[in-house]
Parts: C-alpha cells; sequence; structure tokens
C-alpha cells in the first residue's frame, strides 16, 4: 500500500507538473509593434533570432521606406500605434526626439557600442546597431555598350554620356536619399551642391522610393548606374551582376540604423521592448547584423562580405546628424521645389 501510494502521489505530482508547464506554454506572448525600415531579407532572421533568445515575446514588423515610417511616426504622435522603432537611421530618430515622441533608455549593452553609434544627448533615447555606406553600382556590361567612362567621383557622374541612364533614391521617401543630398551639401557646400544637383538632374532618368532599387536596377543592365549603399553593391555583384563597386574618392555619406522605444506605450509592451534593445546590443546579435551590414556597433564583430567595397570605411565622411535633423524639411522642400516635377518617382 505504501509503495502504491508513493507511486500514485509520484503520477500525480507528474501530471500536475506537465499540466503546469503547459499552462506556462500556453500563455499568450508578448506582442510587439515594430516600425521598421530595415531591408525585407533582415526581417525574417531578426524576427526568428528575438523570439528565440526572448520566447515570450512576438514581434510584428511594419516595414517601409525610411521616408514613410519617418512620416508615419509623425503623423500618429497623438494616437501612437508602434511601441518600438528598429532599424531607422539615426537623423529620422533625432527628430522623433526633438518631438519629445520617445522613451528615454539606455540599453543595457549600450555601453560597450562604438562611440558613434550611442545616443550623446541627454536624455539617451536611442541607439545605433550598424551602419551603411553611400556607393555607386556600375554596370560595366552596359557601359560598355555606350562607351561611358567609369567614374570615379561626384563630378563624373555629370557627364553627358549618363543622360538618362543613371537612377537614385527619392529623398522624401528613402533614408538613402536624403542621406545622400544632405551628404552633398556638407562636402560641397550648400550652393555648390545645389548647383551639382541641377546639373546631375538632367542624368536622372529615375527617383526611386526605395534605396536598394537603384542598385537592383543597374544590376538588370535597366540602368548604367544606380546611387544605392554598400552592402546591397556587394550582394548584387555576388549574385553575379556584372557591376563595379564604386566609393566615390570625394567622400561619402553613411547612416546609422538604430533602435527607439516610443514613449507612452503600455507598461508590457514598454518591458518587452527595452528587452528586445538589450538584446540587440549584445554580441549574438550584432554578429547577426554583421551578416547583412559590413559595419556594425560593436567593437570586434567583423565580418566582410564577399565583393564588400574595401575602401568603404575609409571614404565615410564626418556628417552631423544633428544638422540632418534640424534641417531635413528644409532641404527635403527645397529639393522638391527644384526636382519633384521634373522627373517622376518609381519603385
Amino acid at each position: 500500500m505504501g509503495l502504491s501510494r508513493r507511486l500514485a502521489g509520484l503520477c500525480l505530482g507528474a501530471a500536475l507538473l506537465i499540466g503546469g508547464w503547459t499552462d506556462v506554454q500556453a500563455q499568450p506572448r508578448t506582442r510587439v509593434m515594430i516600425y521598421t525600415a530595415s531591408e525585407a531579407e533582415e526581417l525574417t532572421a531578426l524576427k526568428a533570432a528575438i523570439e528565440t533568445d526572448l520566447p515570450d515575446i512576438e514581434v510584428q514588423w511594419v516595414r517601409d521606406s525610411t521616408g514613410v515610417i519617418t512620416a508615419r511616426l509623425m503623423a500618429e504622435r497623438d494616437s501612437p500605434r508602434a511601441d518600438m522603432v528598429f532599424g531607422l537611421v539615426a537623423s529620422s530618430l533625432l527628430l522623433l526626439e526633438r518631438m519629445n515622441l520617445l522613451e528615454s533608455y539606455r540599453p543595457q549593452g549600450a555601453d560597450g557600442l562604438k562611440p558613434a553609434f550611442q545616443d550623446s544627448s541627454e536624455p539617451y533615447s536611442w541607439t545605433g546597431l550598424d551602419a551603411f555606406v553611400v556607393a555607386l553600382c556600375f554596370n560595366t556590361e552596359e557601359a560598355g555598350k555606350a562607351n561611358i567612362p567609369k567614374p570615379e567621383s561626384w563630378g563624373d557622374l555629370t557627364h553627358p554620356s549618363l543622360r538618362n541612364r543613371l537612377v537614385m533614391p527619392h529623398p522624401a521617401s528613402s533614408g538613402t536619399g536624403f542621406l545622400i543630398v544632405s551628404s552633398w551639401i556638407q562636402i560641397m557646400g550648400e550652393e555648390a551642391a545645389w548647383r551639382y544637383m541641377e546639373a546631375l538632374h538632367q542624368n536622372v532618368a529615375l527617383y526611386t522610393h526605395s534605396g536598394s532599387a537603384p542598385c537592383v536596377q543597374a544590376a538588370r543592365g535597366e540602368r548604367v548606374l544606380g546611387i544605392s549603399f554598400d552592402m546591397r553593391a556587394a550582394r548584387e555583384r555576388t549574385l553575379g551582376a556584372p557591376i563595379d563597386i564604386i566609393v566615390p574618392r570625394d567622400g561619402v555619406g553613411w547612416e546609422m540604423g538604430a533602435l527607439a522605444i516610443m514613449r507612452g506605450r503600455a507598461a508590457p509592451q514598454a518591458a518587452a521592448a527595452r528587452r528586445i534593445a538589450d538584446w540587440a546590443t549584445g554580441r549574438s546579435a550584432q554578429e547577426l547584423f554583421a551578416r547583412f551590414y559590413g559595419i556594425v556597433g560593436r567593437p570586434g564583430v567583423i565580418n566582410v562580405p564577399p565583393n564588400y567595397p574595401a575602401d568603404a570605411e575609409s571614404r565615410m565622411i564626418r556628417l552631423d546628424y544633428t544638422w540632418m535633423a534640424d534641417n531635413r524639411d528644409r532641404i527635403l522642400a527645397e529639393w522638391s521645389k527644384r526636382f519633384d516635377s521634373g522627373t517622376p518617382q518609381g519603385k
């Protein structure tokens, strides 16, 4: 009898343990709505990694180009829907910071990142994750057919042989596009930069919705040259596209993909977003980012992708992101006045 009772007790205990474990597993996960401008191919891997390491959290992405996501966050300021922003450029987050839309939070691993990837103002509200560099995708096959010389500097893009053969991202919808325009102003000076853009406009066949589209079009031979960014260029060349990757010798702009937590979110979502922010600054997450970017925030995490331009980091200029955020509306208004009606926008 004693043994039978003990066995019955053990079975009951096991049943309770199994039932308890089932109850834990059945508990609903905290869903975090994250607005992002990261490339679509990154998001599946990021979601899987976050939900594996933080199994009580469910990630729901809302993805669009940088300009669209930034405008949406600003439009929703009185009735915010996003719990968190992930992979939006730092200059956009500075703009949101000035509008008091971001929660003050310094992730646990932020101190281990390079100084440029840490918010230098108080209160601390955004953290850089990875960086992309402006680069040119030059289709050598199409260029050879038209006897177009390979460009080496920004000025070379105004060569008459490139008339209607060049494509670049629209600065109002694409973060890469705004980075390109604002970096020209910082490289050349404002008056000279607008003159340059007037000349370049004669060669632009299309201003695209996204920053990757110009390189994709050049890789397919639809255009001779696309102004885009480093990782898309390396990816297209690795896939076999007949492109040279050019980082202009007179310097290029670069931007950080960054994260922030939106102010005033419900307690469970805010807590979950803080845990995602902590996760994103850790080494394993940074190693994941390095699969998609040549430059990440954590020192010592290095993964040089195939065909990545060797001179990219050395030609990065020193950019004033605060100036970019403060002058964004003015720059976009001026650009639209000069160029928006002259060339159609496409994807």
